[in-house]
C-alpha cells in the first residue's frame, strides 16, 4: 500500500508540472494584459515600462521558471486587476466555492443513491417510473435555464429565499462561511439545488443499473439463501457492491464542480472561483487565470488519488494486488 502511495504520488508530480507548463503557455498565448490595463492613448515609453514592470519582456521559459520558483514558496503572483496576491485572492473566494460544491455533491449523492437504489429494487413500480422521468429531466433542462427558473419562482413569486449574493458569513478556524447562519443558508440552498440536479439525476441512474444488475448475482441469491432480510441485504451488501462506480462518479463530479461552477455562481451572483476566473478572463488577468488552472489540475489529481486510495478500502481483492 506504502508503495502504491509512493507510485501515485510520483505520477501526480509529473502530472503537474506538465499541467503547468501546458496552462502558462496556453494563457500567455493568448491576448496581451497591456492593452487592458492602460490607456490605448498612451505613449510607446509608458507602454514599455508596463511591459517591463510585469516582467513580459523577459522570454516565455524564463517567465515560466520563476513562476514554477515562486509557486514553490507558495507565491502565485499579483493579479493585475486586483493589485493583491493571487493566492491571498484565490484563498478568499474558495470557501464560498467549497461550501456550495460540498453541498450540492453530498446532497445529490446522499438523495440520490437511495432513491436510485429503490427505483433499482422496484423498477416496474409506478414511484420508480416517476423517478426515472425526474432523472431524464435533470439531465436534459439546461442548468441556467433552471436557475432562472428557480430566481423566479421562489425569489420573485413567492418571495421565500434571496436571489443572489452569499448573505451573511461566520468566522469559523478564521475562514468566513455561509452554512454558519441562517441568512446565509438561506442564499446557499437556490444555488446549491440548481447545481445539484444534474448530478442528483447521474447518482439516481447509476444507483439503479448498479442496483439491478448485483440483485441477480450470486451474492444476493447466497445473502438471501442465508435468511438475511431485505433491508440488510440492500445496505449490507446491494451498496457495498454498487461503491465502486459511485465513489468514482462522485469524485469526479466534486472535482468538476469545484472547478466549474461558473454557470450557478454567475446566475446568482455567488463570490466563489467561478466567478473570478469569469472576471480574469475578461480582464486577461494572466496570474489569476493561470493560478485557477493549476489549482483546478491539483484538485483533480488530489481527488483522484482519494479515490483510488477508497478503492482498496472498499475491496480487499484490490488490496491484496496492490501489496
Amino acid at each position: 500500500m506504502l508503495g502504491f502511495l509512493i507510485q501515485r504520488l510520483a505520477q501526480a508530480l509529473v502530472v503537474m508540472l506538465a499541467m503547468s507548463g501546458l496552462v502558462f503557455v496556453g494563457v500567455f498565448a493568448i491576448g496581451n494584459p497591456i492593452d487592458v490595463l492602460i490607456s490605448p492613448d498612451a505613449t510607446q515609453d509608458i507602454r514599455a515600462a508596463a511591459i517591463a514592470q510585469y516582467g513580459l519582456d523577459r522570454p516565455l521559459w524564463e517567465q515560466y521558471f520563476s513562476f514554477l520558483g515562486r509557486a514553490l514558496h507558495g507565491e502565485l503572483g499579483q493579479s493585475l486587476v486586483y493589485n493583491m496576491p493571487v493566492a491571498d485572492l484565490i484563498l478568499s473566494r474558495l470557501p464560498a466555492t467549497l461550501e456550495l460544491a460540498v453541498t450540492a455533491v453530498l446532497g445529490a449523492a446522499l438523495i440520490g443513491v437511495p432513491v436510485g437504489m429503490y427505483a433499482g429494487y422496484r423498477p416496474e413500480s409506478r414511484i420508480s417510473k416517476a423517478i426515472m422521468a425526474l432523472s431524464i429531466l435533470g439531465f436534459s433542462v439546461p442548468t441556467f435555464w433552471i436557475g432562472l427558473v428557480l430566481i423566479f419562482t421562489f425569489a420573485v413569486q413567492l418571495g421565500w429565499l434571496p436571489a443572489g449574493g452569499r448573505g451573511e458569513t461566520s468566522s469559523l478556524f478564521g475562514i468566513e462561511w455561509s452554512f454558519l447562519t441562517g441568512d446565509g443558508l438561506a442564499h446557499l440552498i437556490l444555488p446549491a439545488i440548481n447545481l445539484a440536479l444534474f448530478k442528483f439525476a447521474l447518482m439516481i441512474r447509476l444507483a439503479r443499473a448498479g442496483t439491478r444488475e448485483v440483485m441477480l448475482t450470486d451474492t444476493i441469491k447466497f445473502a438471501r439463501a442465508a435468511g438475511l432480510g431485505e433491508r440488510t441485504v440492500l445496505l449490507r451488501h446491494v451498496l457495498r457492491l454498487i461503491s465502486i462506480p459511485i465513489i468514482t462518479v462522485f469524485g469526479l463530479e466534486f472535482g468538476s464542480t469545484l472547478a466549474f461552477a461558473v454557470v450557478t455562481e454567475t446566475i446568482f451572483s455567488w463570490p466563489g472561483l467561478g466567478k473570478l476566473i469569469i472576471d480574469s478572463i475578461t480582464m486577461l488577468d494572466r496570474p489569476v487565470m493561470v493560478a485557477y488552472l493549476v489549482l483546478v489540475a491539483f484538485f483533480f489529481i488530489t481527488i483522484n488519488l482519494v479515490v483510488d486510495l477508497s478503492y482498496a478500502a472498499l475491496d480487499p481483492r484490490l488490496r491484496r494486488r496492490r501489496a
